[in-house]
C-alpha cells in the first residue's frame, strides 16, 4: 500500500521559530493525524535547511563554525515540535551525510545528460534572498522590492540548469493536473507567472563568495545555490524508502510557491526523470494585531512560550481554528482568549465538568445505562440526529483541509450537548422519586457521557492531549479504528468517571516574553 507521505517546507535556521513555523508545522500534524484516523500510513517529515550565504553571515558574526551555529538553531526548531506535540516521523538536515551524497549524485546525473552548463553571468543579485535578479523583478518606479534587501550588479562565471527547456511541459502538468496545487486559485497564479519566458536558473556559487554550501561534485570551486540543495530533502529522505516517493502533499508558506516549490522543483524532479509530487498545498501568513510580524517593533509571538503560558492544545486549537487553510488570518491576544474562554473553558470545559459533577452527585460516580424509553423521546432523538450529521460533516470537511469550519461544527455539537443539559436538568430529576424522573436521569447521565465522548473523539487530530484527558476522566480507554470510535452506543456504560477535571484554567496575566499580541 502507498505510504501516505507528507512534508512541511524546511526551515532556514538563520533565525528562531516563530509563529509561522509554528502553524505550518501544526496544520501538517493535524493532516498527518487525521490521514492516520482514516486508516492511511503516513510517513511525516520535517527538518531544516542549513546552507546558505545566510547562515555563513549570521555564524561570522557570532564568531564560531557554520556547523555549530546550524547545530544550535535546528535545535530550537526540534524543541518547537517536541513542545507542540508534532508526531513527525523524520527530521532532517540539510547537513547531513544522507541528505548531501543525495544531492551530488543528482547534480551530477543533470551534469552528465547535458542538462547544467557553465556561463558568464552579469547582473543584479540579492544576498538577502540569495538570487539573482531580473529587471521584471523590478517595482514599477524601478526600485526594487523592499524583500529583496540590498541588490547589487555583479559579473560571475557560474553554472545553469536548463530551467527553460522544460516551461511547455510545466505549463501542460498544471493544466492536466488541476489539483497539483491547493487551494486552487494558486495554481492560477503559477500559470501566470509561466505565462513570461523562463530564464535557465543558476545553479551554483563561487567557493570565492560563499564556502559554506554543497560542493558541486563536478568542480569544486563551487557550491550549489541554496534551493538546488533545499528542495531535494522531500526527497533523500525517503529515497531508500521504497512505497513512499512521491509525496502526497507539500506543506509550504506562500511565500515559497512561486518560483521555487511550483517551477524548479518540478522541473528538477522531471529532469531527473522523477515522479513529481501529487499536490502542494500553500498557507497563508499569519499578521499580529492586525500588522506584519516583526521582533524589531516587539509585534511577534514565541510560540514556545506562549504554549508555556496558555497550553499546547489550545495554542494548536487557535491556530487552526482561527485560520482558512490557505488564506491569511491575525493573531491577537484578544481574540485567542475570546475563543479560550467561550470555546474551550466555557463551552468543552463545562460540558467536561458537568458531566464529572452529575455523575458522581446522582449515580455514585458511574455513567448508568440508558433506560430505553426515554432514548426515543424527542431532546435524546435531537442530540443523536445532530451527532449522525456533525460527525459525517466533520470528516468530509477535513478531507478537505476545511478544518476550520470541522471545528466549528463539532463545537456546535457541545453546545447543542450543553443545551440538552439544561433541557433535562439532571439536577432536578435527581430530587424526584418517580421511576419515570430517575429512569430519565440515568439516561441524561448516560447521553451526557456518551455525547461528551463523541465530542472529543473529533477532537484528536487537533487536541490529542486532551483527548485524552477527557477519555481518561469518563474512563474510557479507545479501542477499534477511528470511525468505530465515533459510533454511538453508549459504551461507557458502568464506566467509573473522575471526581472532576480542570482542563482550561483560567488564563495568567502573559509573563514577560510570553505573548506580545
Amino acid at each position: 500500500m502507498k505510504t501516505f507521505y507528507i512534508t512541511t517546507a524546511i526551515d532556514y535556521v538563520n533565525g528562531s521559530p516563530h509563529l509561522g513555523h509554528a502553524y505550518e508545522k501544526v496544520l501538517t500534524d493535524v493532516i498527518a493525524r487525521f490521514r492516520r484516523q482514516m486508516g492511511d500510513s503516513v510517513y511525516f517529515l520535517t527538518g531544516v535547511d542549513e546552507h546558505g550565504q545566510k547562515v555563513q553571515q549570521s555564524a561570522k558574526k557570532r564568531g564560531i563554525a557554520p556547523q555549530a551555529f546550524c547545530d544550535e538553531v535546528s535545535q530550537e526548531f526540534r524543541a518547537m515540535c517536541a513542545k507542540l506535540n508534532i508526531s513527525n516521523d523524520d527530521f532532517i538536515r540539510t547537513t547531513e551525510p544522507r541528505h548531501k551524497s543525495v544531492v551530488s549524485r543528482l547534480l551530477q546525473q543533470l551534469f552528465d545528460q547535458g542538462e547544467i552548463y557553465k556561463a558568464e553571468y552579469q547582473g543584479f543579485y540579492s544576498t538577502r534572498q540569495e538570487q539573482f535578479l531580473q529587471e521584471k523583478d523590478r517595482q514599477p518606479d524601478g526600485s526594487w522590492p523592499e524583500i529583496f534587501g540590498e541588490v547589487t550588479q555583479i559579473t560571475e562565471s557560474n553554472y545553469f540548469f536548463k530551467l527553460a527547456k522544460y516551461q511547455d511541459w510545466l505549463i501542460q502538468h498544471l493544466k492536466e493536473n488541476e489539483n497539483f496545487i491547493f487551494p486552487r486559485y494558486r495554481q492560477k497564479q503559477v500559470l501566470e507567472f509561466l505565462s513570461e519566458p523562463l530564464n535557465d536558473l543558476c545553479i551554483s556559487r563561487p567557493r570565492e563568495r560563499l564556502e559554506w554550501g554543497i560542493e558541486l561534485p563536478f568542480d569544486s570551486g563551487y557550491v550549489t545555490y541554496v534551493w538546488f540543495d533545499a528542495l531535494v530533502n522531500y526527497y533523500s529522505a525517503v529515497e531508500d524508502k521504497p512505497g513512499i516517493w512521491p509525496a502526497d502533499f507539500h506543506v509550504i508558506g506562500k511565500d515559497i510557491l512561486v518560483p521555487p516549490h511550483a517551477v524548479y522543483w518540478p522541473i528538477m524532479l522531471k529532469a531527473c526523470g522523477l515522479p513529481t509530487p501529487k499536490s502542494i498545498l500553500a498557507h497563508g501568513w499569519w499578521s499580529i494585531n492586525g500588522t506584519k510580524m516583526s521582533k524589531s517593533t516587539g509585534n511577534f509571538v514565541e510560540p514556545m512560550a506562549f504554549a508555556d503560558q496558555y497550553g499546547v492544545d489550545a495554542l494548536r486549537f487557535f491556530m487552526i481554528r482561527e485560520m482558512s487553510v490557505g488564506q491569511d488570518s491575525d493573531f491577537s491576544l484578544n481574540q485567542f482568549l475570546s475563543r479560550y474562554n467561550s470555546e474551550l473553558a466555557n463551552n468543552l470545559g463545562n460540558l467536561v465538568n458537568r458531566t464529572l459533577n452529575m455523575t458522581n452527585r446522582f449515580a455514585g460516580g458511574v455513567v448508568p445505562a440508558p433506560d430505553a424509553t426515554s432514548l426515543i423521546l424527542e431532546p435524546e432523538r435531537e442530540l443523536h440526529a445532530l451527532w449522525e450529521k456533525t460527525r459525517e460533516e466533520f470528516i468530509t470537511l477535513c478531507e478537505g483541509f476545511q478544518f476550520h469550519i470541522a471545528l466549528e461544527r463539532a463545537f456546535a455539537f457541545v453546545t447543542a450537548t450543553n443545551r440538552y443539559v439544561e433541557q433535562r436538568a439532571p439536577w432536578k430529576l435527581g430530587k424526584s422519586t418517580e421511576a419515570a424522573d430517575q429512569a430519565l436521569l440515568r439516561t441524561s447521565l448516560a447521553t451526557m457521557a456518551e455525547a461528551l465522548r463523541l465530542a472529543a473523539s473529533l477532537l484528536p487530530a487537533v487536541m490529542p492531549t486532551t483527548t485524552e484527558k477527557i477519555y481518561g476522566v469518563l474512563g474510557y480507554t479507545a479501542t477499534g479504528s477511528w470511525r468505530e470510535r465515533l459510533v454511538w452506543d453508549h459504551r461507557l456504560t458502568g464506566a467509573k468517571v473522575a471526581e472532576t477535571a480542570i482542563l482550561f484554567p483560567r488564563p495568567q496575566a502573559p509573563e514577560a516574553g510570553a505573548a506580545k499580541a
